[in-house]
């Protein structure tokens, strides 16, 4: 990993990625930011409101403005869920350091996703947890430079796991 290179967090909604992208950027001594956050204050409206008022198109595109528009070096980046459906997004961010993907299977995603009306995740009409995530794991593994197995982890063992990846792939 090159010294100004950003650590770029990507993975299901509720995953952790928000949680251990802060522990992480403490630990590493890097800078933060979390793109739904980042979203949300530029557009003075929550992920949900965006969804509801603009329709999961236009949010899609709102988010790849957003990523598109990061100009961020040493910074741990919390992505949000569907950033993986813009291919233009995910190739910039893979230019600017390196992606890893936060795997979980279903059972835990479906125990932690318990607010799932009401934190703005894109899903289209009738679409199940289950389907959203058979659409989306291939895509987060195959934009990933590194996928970590993150079930049963603690947000701190996560951060763990991350820092030997990163060290072992000479990343």
């Amino acid at each position: 990993m090159k010294t100004d290179d950003n650590i770029i967090l990507t993975g299901m909604p509720a995953v952790g990625k928000s949680t251990v992208g802060v522990l992480l950027a403490k630990r590493l001594g890097m800078s933060f930011v979390d793109t739904d956050i980042l979203i949300q204050a530029g557009e003075g409206k929550t992920l949900q409101d965006i969804i509801n008022k603009e329709g999961l198109g236009r949010f899609r595109e709102i988010e790849q403005s957003y990523i598109l528009g990061l100009t961020c070096t040493r910074h741990v980046i919390a992505t949000g869920g569907s950033v993986v459906y813009s291919k233009k997004a995910m190739s910039r961010l893979a230019s600017s350091g390196v992606i890893l993907h936060m795997d979980i299977d279903i059972q835990s995603l479906k125990q932690r996703l318990d607010d799932i009306m009401s934190r703005g995740v894109v899903m289209e009409p009738g679409e199940s947890i289950e389907d959203l995530y058979e659409k989306r794991r291939p895509l987060y593994q195959r934009h990933a430079h590194i996928t970590l197995a993150c079930k049963g982890q603690s947000p701190g063992q996560v951060v763990e796991k991350i820092i030997q990846a990163l060290s072992r792939d000479g990343k």
